[in-house]
Order: C-alpha cells, then sequence, then structure tokens
C-alpha cells in the first residue's frame, strides 16, 4: 500500500512511518523544515501547507492508496494567538485531503483531539456531542465535520489524548517536555484535579497502520491509553521510571490558577468500538513507559544528578 503521511516529521507522524514500515508499507512522507533523514519513509518531500494547490499536486502525482493527516498546528496558545494560521492548518488541511482522498478513492485517517470535549463529564463516547472551549478544539471539531462532509465513505477520523513517546527533536511529548524544565532548575507543577488518558505514540501509529488496512470502520472513533490518571499521578509514574527524585514535581490545583480555568477537568474517553475490533490493544501507563528514553539534549545533565 503506498501512503501520503503529512506531519511526518511529529511526534505522531514519526511513529507511524515506522509502525507502516514493519508492515512492508510504502510511505511517502510529506515535511515542512525538517531535512534530517526520517526512519520509515521511502519518500520525504518539503511541502508548505499553507499552499494547498501544491499539496495537492503533489497527492495527485502520487495516486496513494491511503492518506494519514498527522500535521496540525496543536499548541492551543499559538492557536489563540493566530487563528487564522491553526484555521489553515487544522481545517484547511485535512478539508483538502479528504477531498483528495475522495477522489482517489483511498483511505483517509485524521486525527483530532479529546479536547473537543469540554470535561466536565467523562466518559466520552462517540456519539457525545462536542463543546470545544479554545480556537484549537474549535477548529478540531470544524475539521471533523468538513471531513465526513467530504468523504464520509473514505475517512476515519481517531480523537486522541495527550501522547508520549521520543520525537526526533526530543522536544515534543510530556516527558521530553518535564526534562526540558527539569534541566532548566524548574520544578513541575502539575495537577491533582485534571485527568488525561495518556497513550504511547508507538501504539496508536500501530492502530493507525490497521485502519489503513481496513474499509469497515470509518466516521469517528476514540483511541487512547487504557488508564485515566490526573497530571500529578503521571509525574510521579515518570519521575519513578526514570529513578528522579520525587521533589522533582509539586502538586497543584487548577483552581488556584485562573489562567488555567479553560483547561478541561477529565478527559476520558470510552474506547469503544475501536478498541474490540483492533488487534491493538490499548496500553496501560507503565506499559507505555518502557518505551521512554532520556532526550539526548538532556542526557549530560541526567547522568550528572
Amino acid at each position: 500500500m503506498k501512503i501520503i503521511l503529512t506531519g511526518a516529521s511529529g511526534l505522531l507522524g514519526h511513529a507511524f512511518a515506522q509502525a507502516a514500515k514493519r508492515r512492508k508499507h510504502e510511505v511517502i512522507g510529506i515535511v515542512g523544515s525538517y531535512a534530517a533523514p526520517i526512519a520509515g519513509l521511502n519518500q520525504q518531500k518539503a511541502i508548505d501547507l499553507n499552499d494547498l494547490a501544491v499539496l495537492e499536486r503533489f497527492v495527485l502525482e502520487q495516486f496513494p492508496d491511503a492518506i494519514v493527516n498527522c500535521a496540525a498546528m496543536s499548541i492551543p496558545a499559538l492557536c489563540e494567538s493566530d487563528p487564522s494560521a491553526s484555521e489553515r492548518i487544522n481545517v484547511l488541511v485535512p478539508e483538502k485531503l479528504a477531498l483528495l482522498s475522495r477522489h482517489l478513492f483511498a483511505r483517509f485517517i485524521h486525527i483530532s483531539t479529546d479536547q473537543v470535549f469540554d470535561g466536565a463529564s467523562a466518559p466520552y463516547f462517540i456519539g457525545d456531542p462536542p463543546n470545544p472551549s479554545s480556537i484549537y478544539s474549535i477548529h478540531k471539531e470544524e475539521s471533523e465535520k468538513r471531513t465526513l462532509d467530504r468523504a464520509s465513505e473514505f475517512a476515519s477520523i481517531i480523537r486522541i489524548p495527550l501522547l508520549n513517546g521520543n520525537s526526533l527533536r526530543g522536544n515534543r511529548s510530556l516527558h521530553e517536555q518535564l526534562f526540558a524544565a527539569w534541566c532548566r532548575g524548574e520544578k513541575a507543577h502539575l495537577f491533582t484535579d485534571e485527568y488525561r488518558q495518556p497513550c504511547l505514540s508507538d501504539n496508536l501509529a500501530d492502530a493507525m497502520v490497521e485502519l489503513c488496512e481496513r474499509n469497515d470502520l470509518q466516521g469517528l472513533l476514540h483511541w487512547a491509553g487504557a488508564d485515566p490518571l490526573s497530571r500529578f499521578e503521571i509525574g510521579q509514574q515518570i519521575l519513578d521510571h526514570f529513578g528522579l527524585s520525587p521533589d522533582f514535581i509539586s502538586k497543584s490545583n487548577r483552581g488556584n490558577h485562573p489562567e488555567h480555568s479553560r483547561r478541561q477537568e477529565n478527559l476520558d474517553l470510552d474506547l469503544q468500538p475501536l478498541a474490540g475490533r483492533l488487534k491493538t490493544r490499548p496500553q496501560p501507563f507503565s506499559e507505555q513507559l518502557e518505551s521512554l528514553i532520556v532526550p539526548k539534549q538532556f542526557r549530560v545533565w541526567y547522568n550528572s544528578i
């Protein structure tokens, strides 16, 4: 199967490229400014996704069997500061790819987010009404609607949670961001009243490859790890995994930080029907930790403490 992959240099895109290679698929990865070779790709192409005409020409030239969209402007604060840029990447790009998938009769896998929900009444089922509270989540919900409108018979839209993993730059996943703070001498203040369902990017990538290979699981879907945990519990387990002092984190509460009042309390997702129909299984957080490594840029600091 020939697969076009956007966001190939990101945490999830990189994991997907390697998972697809293990299944003997041909993966053509689209990147932005990232120039180094990416494991798992058969071809690597730099394209500015703001130029939809260039993107369209390239996809049509390749004539893929599947299109996987891992490209996103995923930092909420950046979306708030530049809503137009967020709309272009988070709405217009997936809409264009959905149209192309319909034209090519290609599978389309689009990544959305658990943040389309408001966090007030977890667990969330696929049919529950979204209630996005930020520019990022509003645009993600709009991308879901447009994808289903343009290519419902070809598209699988996966709402995903907080991701773990080892990114190419060592700065994308939660444990990498914690290491950056610790290396700067900062203690991480983690909420005890904010619950997430962390997922390893490798595990999600395996599920996505399965979806590419199947034609019977379209529409909105949920995927996550097996364990809903508070941010503080996640931090504790990361410290234990790396043998670090518990003093590197402290308990915090959303109510003590008015600037975080819009953050969702609990985004626990119900994983049916996907969890019951794939060979890939949702992972407990303890299993996810086994795959995490110290980011390269922080190893001197880590080995010195």
